[in-house]
């Protein structure tokens, strides 16, 4: 088995994940692997979606995009991206679990292939490792750990993702929007594309929102083209004089917009979901709301946080909608504890 050593330099081909949140979580490990070789080039693979979010990671020479959809095959697609790349990579590191995931480095004939076992890649993989989900609870372990050699111990503390925006950057999106800074800015994030049990009740999200323009703050709603319904009731749910102050950018965004946007805010409340994470790694202050999942494995990694959770007996669940239809692990965190998050987060 071919194993990647202190000395190795050269240019590392990372095969990046599916989801924005774990997008945002590698981003621990290109700084891994740049802590311990400063001049090593990093390459990732990932689809188009990915590429703006990647941009603001400096640790990132090049982005491949990966024209191919979640869960599709498409082997002679993959072959040929593998051929097209060949020569040009020392090692390659897998960061997702499916067996067609580690297919491109293979037809690349990379020297070292690197990632955990998962879906019979014996052959795809020379570096295969075996994971302890108890040596490496966090989601970021594990990807870090692929930076070093099998069974080294990690440092106490590893690199959080620390994502780089420009300020010329925000102030442009702003101006297409036509937001100011004259209020503090609450971004609100409703959405959650793992499904409905994992998102905070929309009247919830309004009654925060009321308060804290009473208060003297705007709102900026922020979510994908399938959160649109979602922000839309909450815009909806404020009184006119409240209305004023709240805009709603769901589905009007593109990814790099939504990423300069969620820098200027003041503060972010959100569900479990990516644009908590790109929060949590832009540095905002931030309060997230957990229901059917739990922290334990993919928390928001940033110093000013507060985490709200009530203790239920059927949860975490770990399920894309409620299986017995109460939603009592969201619907009870109250709107009043949200606000008081807030004020300990972001104190003004």
């Amino acid at each position: 088995m071919k194993q990647v050593t202190e000395s190795d330099q050269g240019c590392i081909l990372i095969v990046g994940p599916s989801w924005v949140g774990d997008m945002v979580m590698a981003q621990s490990l290109f700084r891994t692997l740049k802590a311990r070789s400063p001049h090593v080039a990093i390459d990732v693979i990932a689809p188009a979606w990915s590429q703006p979010l990647l941009a603001r990671m400096p640790e990132i020479r090049n982005s491949l995009i990966l024209p191919i959809g979640h869960g599709e095959l498409k082997l002679s697609v993959r072959h040929g991206l593998g051929k097209s790349i060949e020569g040009r990579y020392r090692q390659a590191i897998v960061l997702p679990n499916s067996l067609k995931s580690a297919l491109i480095p293979f037809f690349a004939d990379i020297e070292i292939r690197t990632g955990w076992r998962g879906e019979m890649r014996y052959v795809l993989l020379n570096d295969m490792r075996l994971l302890s989900k108890k040596r490496y609870p966090l989601m970021i372990e594990r990807f870090a750990a692929l930076a070093y050699p099998p069974g080294s111990p990690l440092p106490e503390k590893l690199p959080w993702p620390q994502l780089c925006t420009a300020t010329e950057d925000s102030e442009a999106a702003r101006e297409i929007f036509s937001l100011d800074k004259q209020r503090p800015v609450l971004a609100l994030c409703p959405g959650a594309e793992f499904g409905p049990s994992k998102r905070w009740p929309e009247q919830y999200y309004a009654a925060v929102a009321d308060e804290m323009i009473r208060r003297g703050w705007q709102v900026w709603i922020f979510g994908s083209a399938n959160d649109s319904a979602v922000a839309h009731s909450i815009a909806a749910a404020l009184a006119p004089d409240a209305a004023l102050h709240c805009h709603n950018l769901a589905g009007k965004t593109q990814l790099a917009q939504a990423i300069d946007l969620l820098a200027e805010a003041d503060c972010v409340v959100s569900n479990d979901s990516g644009l908590m994470h790109i929060a949590a790694a832009l540095q905002r202050p931030l309060v997230v709301i957990y229901g059917s999942t739990s922290p334990g494995f993919t928390p928001p990694l940033a110093e000013q946080v507060a985490i709200l959770s009530i203790p239920v007996d059927c949860g975490p669940c770990f399920k894309r909608e409620c299986p017995l239809g109460h939603m009592k692990c969201m619907h009870g965190v109250a709107p009043a504890r949200v606000v008081d998050a807030i004020g300990e987060v972001a104190p003004r």
